[in-house]
């Protein structure tokens, strides 16, 4: 059974509604890891040999985030520069993570419609998460749709829980590896293979 790392990235958690029921909903699961990185490393003193220890016993790493200005926590894209090194996660030695599987699950106050080219943002949300496909490519990894909670300023409580379910179910099909392995050649986000309420 794959082993989940979820890196998770949120420096005022307390006020992420979305982002809360998305940790409550699979910090208990079995084969899943959540590590915060703010919680972890509040002075930003990253332990790099730690991080690479953690992501050599997982399968699938998860970057679970807000989308802050487009982009990562400042967090997060600080763990990315310090702990990818070169010799280790890409170049010619650098193996370590070849074969694993990567994907980011989001929170964004905009709706759907906003990541579209024609939209309020200009560019789809695949446009804005071209550096981190590329990450995950470099470090010869197969990088998956991310699962995105759009609207998140907009949703109702109930709304915000049903997709704190879906993100639930992802990651317990992932575990069973159903979901992960064979994707869909046009699907778009991870959200459109697991039903929107378990068992629909």
């Amino acid at each position: 059974m794959p082993k989940v790392l979820i890196l998770f990235a949120h420096p005022m958690l307390e006020k992420s509604n979305m982002q809360m029921r998305m940790v409550n909903a699979v910090k208990d699961l079995k084969k899943v890891f959540v590590h915060d990185l703010y919680e972890a490393y509040p002075d930003f003193n990253i332990d790099v040999a730690y991080e690479q220890e953690l992501l050599l016993a997982h399968d699938v790493i998860v970057m679970q985030h807000p989308l802050y200005w487009y982009s990562v926590p400042a967090m997060l894209k600080q763990w990315i520069d310090l702990v990818l090194e070169h010799g280790w996660a890409y170049g010619k030695e650098g193996n370590a993570l070849a074969g694993k599987q990567m994907f980011q699950a989001i929170s964004a106050g905009g709706p759907q419609v906003a990541y579209t080219e024609d939209g309020f943002n200009q560019h789809t949300m695949h446009q804005f998460l071209a550096p981190f496909r590329q990450t995950a490519v470099l470090c010869k990894m197969q990088y998956l749709p991310p699962f995105v909670a759009h609207a998140t300023h907009r949703t109702t409580s109930e709304e915000k829980d049903k997709l704190a379910q879906q993100y639930q179910q992802l990651m317990l099909s992932i575990v069973q590896q159903t979901s992960a392995d064979a994707l869909p050649p046009d699907i778009q986000y991870l959200n459109d293979i697991i039903p929107s309420t378990p068992g629909n």
